[in-house]
Protein backbone atom coordinates (compact mmCIF):
# COMPACT_ATOMS: atom_id res chain seq x y z
CA UNK A 1 0.00 0.00 0.00
CA UNK A 2 1.52 3.48 -0.88
CA UNK A 3 2.08 6.00 1.91
CA UNK A 4 0.35 9.02 2.53
CA UNK A 5 3.34 10.75 1.99
CA UNK A 6 3.37 9.10 -1.39
CA UNK A 7 -0.28 9.46 -2.17
CA UNK A 8 -0.57 13.07 -1.22
CA UNK A 9 2.46 13.85 -3.48
CA UNK A 10 0.26 12.59 -6.45
CA UNK A 11 -2.57 14.34 -5.98
CA UNK A 12 -1.29 17.66 -5.70
CA UNK A 13 1.50 17.05 -7.91
CA UNK A 14 -1.53 16.35 -10.63
CA UNK A 15 -3.08 19.22 -9.94
CA UNK A 16 -0.24 21.36 -10.09
CA UNK A 17 0.81 20.44 -13.32
CA UNK A 18 -2.69 20.87 -14.73
CA UNK A 19 -3.52 24.55 -15.46
CA UNK A 20 -7.95 23.82 -15.42
CA UNK A 21 -7.09 22.93 -11.77
CA UNK A 22 -6.80 25.96 -9.63
CA UNK A 23 -7.62 24.55 -5.79
CA UNK A 24 -7.49 21.44 -4.06
CA UNK A 25 -8.72 20.81 -0.50
CA UNK A 26 -8.39 17.35 2.00
CA UNK A 27 -11.63 16.45 3.46
CA UNK A 28 -12.69 13.98 6.07
CA UNK A 29 -10.78 11.72 8.68
CA UNK A 30 -7.73 12.70 7.37
CA UNK A 31 -7.54 16.56 8.44
CA UNK A 32 -9.83 15.47 12.02
CA UNK A 33 -7.00 15.73 14.64
CA UNK A 34 -9.31 13.65 16.76
CA UNK A 35 -8.80 10.34 14.93
CA UNK A 36 -6.16 8.20 15.05
CA UNK A 37 -4.88 7.84 11.51
CA UNK A 38 -4.93 4.40 10.05
CA UNK A 39 -4.28 2.96 6.02
CA UNK A 40 -8.26 2.48 5.44
CA UNK A 41 -8.85 6.15 5.61
CA UNK A 42 -10.39 7.26 2.55
CA UNK A 43 -8.32 10.28 0.68
CA UNK A 44 -11.08 12.61 0.12
CA UNK A 45 -10.17 15.33 -2.79
CA UNK A 46 -12.13 17.92 -3.96
CA UNK A 47 -10.54 19.97 -7.42
CA UNK A 48 -11.83 23.64 -8.42
CA UNK A 49 -11.55 23.22 -11.55
CA UNK A 50 -12.70 26.12 -15.02
CA UNK A 51 -13.73 23.24 -17.37
CA UNK A 52 -15.22 20.61 -15.35
CA UNK A 53 -16.91 18.71 -18.81
CA UNK A 54 -13.23 18.12 -20.12
CA UNK A 55 -12.38 15.79 -17.39
CA UNK A 56 -15.93 14.41 -17.41
CA UNK A 57 -15.00 13.53 -21.41
CA UNK A 58 -13.05 10.06 -20.89
CA UNK A 59 -11.57 8.89 -17.67
CA UNK A 60 -7.60 8.51 -19.43
CA UNK A 61 -6.41 10.96 -16.96
CA UNK A 62 -7.55 8.89 -14.00
CA UNK A 63 -4.70 6.50 -14.29
CA UNK A 64 -2.46 8.71 -12.92
CA UNK A 65 -3.70 7.43 -9.88
CA UNK A 66 -2.88 3.89 -9.95
CA UNK A 67 -4.43 1.06 -10.98
CA UNK A 68 -8.13 0.62 -9.99
CA UNK A 69 -10.29 -2.50 -9.15
CA UNK A 70 -13.02 -0.52 -9.36
CA UNK A 71 -14.80 2.98 -10.06
CA UNK A 72 -18.21 4.37 -8.94
CA UNK A 73 -19.58 7.57 -10.35
CA UNK A 74 -22.46 8.68 -8.76
CA UNK A 75 -23.42 11.52 -10.36
CA UNK A 76 -23.25 9.31 -13.40
CA UNK A 77 -26.11 6.90 -12.09
CA UNK A 78 -29.33 6.05 -13.15
CA UNK A 79 -30.73 4.10 -10.52
CA UNK A 80 -29.16 6.62 -7.66
CA UNK A 81 -30.37 9.86 -8.72
CA UNK A 82 -27.38 12.54 -8.48
CA UNK A 83 -27.40 14.60 -5.18
CA UNK A 84 -24.24 16.70 -5.71
CA UNK A 85 -25.91 19.59 -8.52
CA UNK A 86 -22.77 20.55 -10.72
CA UNK A 87 -20.55 18.60 -8.86
CA UNK A 88 -18.96 15.43 -10.10
CA UNK A 89 -17.47 12.53 -7.96
CA UNK A 90 -14.82 9.37 -8.95
CA UNK A 91 -14.95 6.72 -5.89
CA UNK A 92 -11.77 4.95 -7.04
CA UNK A 93 -10.40 1.86 -5.31
CA UNK A 94 -6.97 1.09 -6.29
CA UNK A 95 -5.42 -2.53 -6.10
CA UNK A 96 -2.77 -1.90 -3.34
CA UNK A 97 -5.86 -1.18 -0.93
CA UNK A 98 -5.93 2.83 -1.50
CA UNK A 99 -9.25 4.71 -1.66
CA UNK A 100 -9.66 7.77 -3.31
CA UNK A 101 -12.76 9.78 -3.97
CA UNK A 102 -12.19 12.35 -6.36
CA UNK A 103 -14.55 16.00 -6.77
CA UNK A 104 -14.55 17.96 -9.19
CA UNK A 105 -15.96 21.46 -8.81
CA UNK A 106 -16.36 24.43 -10.57
CA UNK A 107 -14.27 27.07 -9.77
CA UNK A 108 -17.03 29.28 -9.57
CA UNK A 109 -18.50 27.44 -6.42
CA UNK A 110 -15.53 27.86 -3.96
CA UNK A 111 -17.78 29.98 -1.77
CA UNK A 112 -20.93 27.65 -1.74
CA UNK A 113 -18.54 24.79 -0.98
CA UNK A 114 -16.97 26.87 1.97
CA UNK A 115 -20.28 28.33 2.44
CA UNK A 116 -21.97 24.77 3.39
CA UNK A 117 -18.66 22.84 4.42
CA UNK A 118 -19.07 20.37 7.61
CA UNK A 119 -15.66 21.70 9.05
CA UNK A 120 -13.63 19.28 7.95
CA UNK A 121 -11.34 20.81 5.31
CA UNK A 122 -7.75 21.43 4.88
CA UNK A 123 -6.68 23.73 1.84
CA UNK A 124 -4.17 21.76 -0.05
CA UNK A 125 -3.56 24.34 -3.26
CA UNK A 126 -4.89 27.55 -4.18
CA UNK A 127 -2.93 28.50 -6.99
CA UNK A 128 -4.67 31.80 -7.19
CA UNK A 129 -4.59 32.93 -3.39
CA UNK A 130 -8.77 33.07 -3.57
CA UNK A 131 -9.10 31.66 -0.18
CA UNK A 132 -8.61 34.75 1.81
CA UNK A 133 -9.49 33.66 5.54
CA UNK A 134 -7.16 30.71 7.87
CA UNK A 135 -9.22 27.43 7.01
CA UNK A 136 -8.48 25.49 10.20
CA UNK A 137 -10.27 21.44 10.00
CA UNK A 138 -12.60 20.69 13.02
CA UNK A 139 -14.86 18.17 13.68
CA UNK A 140 -17.51 20.78 15.92
CA UNK A 141 -20.46 20.32 13.54
CA UNK A 142 -20.65 16.57 14.86
CA UNK A 143 -20.11 16.95 18.35
CA UNK A 144 -22.70 15.55 20.23
CA UNK A 145 -25.97 18.49 20.74
CA UNK A 146 -27.49 19.16 23.90
CA UNK A 147 -30.98 17.98 23.62
CA UNK A 148 -33.79 20.28 23.58
CA UNK A 149 -37.07 19.37 25.94
CA UNK A 150 -38.54 18.78 22.44
CA UNK A 151 -35.96 17.17 20.83
CA UNK A 152 -36.04 14.33 23.30
CA UNK A 153 -39.65 13.77 23.59
CA UNK A 154 -39.52 13.60 19.82
CA UNK A 155 -36.61 10.77 20.28
CA UNK A 156 -38.70 8.86 22.74
CA UNK A 157 -42.14 9.29 20.90
CA UNK A 158 -39.94 7.60 18.21
CA UNK A 159 -38.69 4.96 19.44
CA UNK A 160 -42.13 3.77 21.46
CA UNK A 161 -43.76 4.09 18.26
CA UNK A 162 -41.76 2.42 16.00
CA UNK A 163 -41.52 -0.50 18.26
CA UNK A 164 -44.89 -1.22 17.39
CA UNK A 165 -43.93 -1.30 13.90
CA UNK A 166 -41.24 -4.35 15.28
CA UNK A 167 -44.04 -6.04 16.81
CA UNK A 168 -46.75 -6.28 14.34
CA UNK A 169 -43.94 -7.45 11.70
CA UNK A 170 -43.30 -10.20 14.36
CA UNK A 171 -46.58 -10.89 14.93
CA UNK A 172 -47.44 -10.96 11.29
CA UNK A 173 -44.21 -13.23 10.63
CA UNK A 174 -42.61 -10.59 8.79
CA UNK A 175 -39.14 -10.49 9.98
CA UNK A 176 -37.74 -8.82 7.42
CA UNK A 177 -39.96 -5.68 8.12
CA UNK A 178 -39.50 -6.10 11.44
CA UNK A 179 -35.65 -6.21 11.16
CA UNK A 180 -35.67 -2.68 8.96
CA UNK A 181 -37.77 -0.60 11.64
CA UNK A 182 -35.62 -2.26 14.45
CA UNK A 183 -32.78 -0.86 12.53
CA UNK A 184 -33.32 1.68 10.29
CA UNK A 185 -35.38 4.10 12.81
CA UNK A 186 -35.65 2.34 16.79
CA UNK A 187 -32.24 1.67 17.27
CA UNK A 188 -31.16 4.87 15.99
CA UNK A 189 -32.85 6.59 18.59
CA UNK A 190 -31.65 4.21 21.21
CA UNK A 191 -28.08 5.53 19.77
CA UNK A 192 -28.81 9.07 20.03
CA UNK A 193 -29.89 8.83 23.43
CA UNK A 194 -26.68 7.00 25.03
CA UNK A 195 -24.86 9.60 23.20
CA UNK A 196 -26.95 12.38 24.77
CA UNK A 197 -26.17 10.55 28.28
CA UNK A 198 -23.00 10.53 27.41
CA UNK A 199 -22.72 14.36 26.69
CA UNK A 200 -24.65 15.17 29.99
CA UNK A 201 -22.14 13.65 31.38
CA UNK A 202 -18.96 14.49 29.82
CA UNK A 203 -19.55 17.53 27.87
CA UNK A 204 -20.60 18.74 24.71
CA UNK A 205 -17.68 19.44 23.08
CA UNK A 206 -16.58 16.17 21.01
CA UNK A 207 -17.77 13.69 18.36
CA UNK A 208 -18.62 9.78 19.23
CA UNK A 209 -17.88 9.59 15.47
CA UNK A 210 -19.74 8.68 12.51
CA UNK A 211 -22.71 5.88 12.72
CA UNK A 212 -21.58 5.93 17.15
CA UNK A 213 -18.39 4.31 15.95
CA UNK A 214 -16.83 5.48 19.20
CA UNK A 215 -19.55 4.94 21.39
CA UNK A 216 -18.21 2.00 22.94
CA UNK A 217 -15.29 4.08 24.65
CA UNK A 218 -17.78 5.71 26.60
CA UNK A 219 -20.59 2.58 27.43
CA UNK A 220 -20.21 0.23 30.38
CA UNK A 221 -19.22 -2.49 29.73
CA UNK A 222 -22.71 -4.35 30.13
CA UNK A 223 -24.72 -1.92 28.17
CA UNK A 224 -21.94 -2.34 25.24
CA UNK A 225 -22.31 -6.12 25.40
CA UNK A 226 -26.03 -5.84 25.49
CA UNK A 227 -26.18 -3.03 22.52
CA UNK A 228 -24.42 -5.47 20.77
CA UNK A 229 -26.79 -8.20 21.49
CA UNK A 230 -29.44 -6.62 19.64
CA UNK A 231 -28.16 -6.63 16.31
CA UNK A 232 -29.20 -10.81 15.90
CA UNK A 233 -31.76 -10.78 14.03
CA UNK A 234 -31.76 -14.38 12.31
CA UNK A 235 -34.82 -15.58 13.82
CA UNK A 236 -37.90 -14.73 15.64
CA UNK A 237 -36.85 -15.54 18.83
CA UNK A 238 -33.97 -13.73 18.30
CA UNK A 239 -35.48 -10.52 17.22
CA UNK A 240 -38.08 -10.77 20.01
CA UNK A 241 -35.18 -10.75 22.62
CA UNK A 242 -33.45 -8.05 20.83
CA UNK A 243 -36.68 -5.73 21.03
CA UNK A 244 -36.99 -6.22 24.50
CA UNK A 245 -33.36 -5.50 24.97
CA UNK A 246 -33.57 -2.22 22.93
CA UNK A 247 -36.60 -1.34 25.49
CA UNK A 248 -34.28 -1.81 28.54
CA UNK A 249 -31.19 0.26 27.26
CA UNK A 250 -33.43 3.28 26.12
CA UNK A 251 -35.46 3.03 29.28
CA UNK A 252 -32.31 3.26 31.11
CA UNK A 253 -30.37 6.11 29.04
CA UNK A 254 -33.37 8.28 28.40
CA UNK A 255 -34.88 8.21 32.03
CA UNK A 256 -30.62 9.53 32.70
CA UNK A 257 -31.10 11.69 30.27
CA UNK A 258 -34.37 13.21 32.08
CA UNK A 259 -32.62 13.38 35.16
CA UNK A 260 -29.97 15.56 34.31
CA UNK A 261 -31.54 17.62 31.90
CA UNK A 262 -34.64 17.82 34.24
CA UNK A 263 -37.20 16.84 31.21
CA UNK A 264 -40.03 14.85 31.22
CA UNK A 265 -39.96 11.34 30.90
CA UNK A 266 -42.96 9.59 28.90
CA UNK A 267 -45.58 7.59 30.32
CA UNK A 268 -46.37 5.68 27.59
CA UNK A 269 -43.35 3.18 28.17
CA UNK A 270 -45.08 1.57 30.78
CA UNK A 271 -48.11 0.85 28.14
CA UNK A 272 -46.11 0.00 25.50
CA UNK A 273 -43.90 -2.25 27.28
CA UNK A 274 -46.73 -4.08 28.30
CA UNK A 275 -48.74 -3.86 24.92
CA UNK A 276 -45.80 -5.78 23.34
CA UNK A 277 -45.32 -8.54 26.38
CA UNK A 278 -48.94 -8.99 25.83
CA UNK A 279 -48.37 -9.90 22.14
CA UNK A 280 -45.56 -11.68 22.38
CA UNK A 281 -47.24 -13.80 25.02
CA UNK A 282 -50.29 -14.39 22.40
CA UNK A 283 -48.13 -15.64 20.02
CA UNK A 284 -47.92 -19.51 19.50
Amino acid sequence: MRSEQEMMSLLIDFAENDDRIRVVTLEGSRTNKNIRPDPFQDYDISYFVTDIDSFKENDRWLRVFGNRIMMQKPENMELFPPELGNWFSYLMLFEDGIKVDLTLIPIDELDDYFTNSDGLVKVLLDKDARIKNEVIATDRQYWIKKPTAREFDDSCNEFWMVSTYVVKGLARKEILFAIDHLNEIARPNLLRMMAWKIGSERGYTFSIGKNYKFINQYLPIEDWENLLSTYAANGYQEMWQSLFTCYELFRKYSKAVAASLEYKYPEYDKDITEYTENMNASLP
